[in-house]
């Protein structure tokens, strides 16, 4: 493996952004780390389960305004995109044909995670291991045992944002296009279109009508990975940035303390049950009625323009950092696993449950200390069940690996 990174690293063209890639490794390593971070582990009666340890624990939620990467991943998704399709372009190939290789991409491995768990779930159901859990298929039969439905995060989280992303490169082309034609307005327009829907949703008693946030804030900065590709953002001055920091962060603090909310009296409480305000953590806290990622808010939109504004100020110095060979290796080396870490990540972390928890581990159902001392066992032992499952599932997304060529901004 070594070599073969050698190899690559050598090959990588003088015009590469290697910052997309950083940001890339560095948004799935955060996810990973995250996920096992913040866990507070529920086993009842055969069913293991998480919730998070953001809701009930002082000041966690300020690490979900750094660790909240989503919108890093959709940003560094706009600017591959674009990038891919207008070599798709240069080729002579069609807006389908851009389609069809990235969903491929997606799917494979994805669908090597889908069948062996699977197998897993039918060898439970005929041994009768673990509770009944999910929707009813027929006769009383459950989809799922031992574990929550696919929405929880413990093994099938990662899923979701998948089926979300594949919808979005299944548009991109779309998007591209729209980009082309009105550059500025486009993200404009999902800006207004966040306010309105959060205004209609919160004041109004409308709450379906934050579902279409859904499309406004993810799609928001995969729409600013486009003018990073092309050029435009990358060439604007360092002010900009810092306003992009300044307005993201300053929204926040605004919009997540109760004093601006006072001024409206008791209807903040039907807007914002039982905190009267945006709720602080920019995930969802199971203690909460509100979240802000689910559907997203304003205030999730105003994360994701601080930490991209904060990526691009960034951007220089760890340009610089990633032209010496042993970082552009790593990079390399974790994008190369990229689906692979992402999609089962969360099944290490269930290896590591039925491991630890006979040992004692993991029973705390609050931010104890005990909790917080446990945290480093909570990410060595799920790193290396990881590492395992990696080598023997990575084959599956490698052979789908883009090459290392040139793909410039611009």
């Amino acid at each position: 493996m070594t070599s073969r990174l050698d190899e690559l690293a050598k090959a990588t063209p003088a015009t590469r952004d290697r910052y997309v890639d950083f940001l890339r490794a560095g948004s799935i390593l955060a996810v990973v780390f995250g996920h096992w971070f913040i866990s507070i582990i529920h086993w009842p009666d055969a069913l293991i389960y998480q919730t998070s340890a953001v809701g009930v624990t002082s000041y966690l939620w300020l690490g979900t305004w750094i660790f909240q990467v989503m919108p890093i991943f959709f940003f560094v998704g706009g600017f591959s995109n674009l990038v891919t399709f207008q070599a798709h372009e240069r080729r002579g190939r069609s807006a389908w044909s851009f389609v069809k290789d990235r969903e491929v991409r997606l799917l494979k491995p994805s669908l090597v995670f889908l069948a062996v768990w699977i197998v897993i779930q039918v060898f439970l159901h005929v041994a009768d291991l673990g509770r009944a859990t999910g929707p009813t298929l027929w006769d009383g039969t459950r989809l799922l045992r031992g574990v929550r439905p696919p929405g929880a995060t413990i093994p099938f989280g990662p899923l979701w944002f998948l089926g979300v992303y594949m919808v979005v490169v299944a548009i991109a082309p779309a998007m591209i296009r729209l980009h082309r034609r009105f550059g500025l307005w486009v993200p404009a327009a999902m800006i207004a279109g966040t306010i309105a829907a959060d205004v209609i949703g919160f004041g109004f008693g409308h709450p379906e009508v934050r579902w279409f946030n859904v499309a406004f804030v993810l799609l928001l900065p995969h729409q600013l990975g486009f003018f990073y590709a092309d050029g435009r953002l990358p060439a604007q001055p360092k002010r900009v940035f810092w306003t992009m920091v300044a307005v993201g962060l300053a929204g926040l603090v605004l919009l997540t303390n109760p004093w601006l909310f006072r001024l409206f009296g008791e209807a903040r409480f039907d807007w914002f049950p039982t905190i009267g305000y945006y709720p602080k953590s920019l995930l969802g806290t199971d203690v909460e009625p509100i979240s802000n990622a689910y559907p997203p808010t304003v205030c999730f939109m105003l994360g994701g323009i601080w930490s991209i504004g904060a990526a691009m100020l960034l951007r220089p110095r760890l340009s610089r950092w990633l032209e010496g060979p042993g970082p552009w290796k790593f990079t390399i080396f974790v994008n190369s696993m990229i689906m692979t870490l992402f999609l089962w990540h969360m099944t290490a972390y269930l290896i590591a449950i039925l491991l630890l928890w006979p040992l004692g581990f993991g029973h705390q159902v609050d931010s104890t200390a005990r909790w917080w001392m446990e945290r480093v066992v909570w990410e060595l032992v799920p790193a290396v069940i990881l590492a395992g499952l990696v080598g023997a599932f990575g084959r599956f997304e490698r052979a789908h690996a883009p090459r290392i060529e040139a793909r410039s901004v611009g």
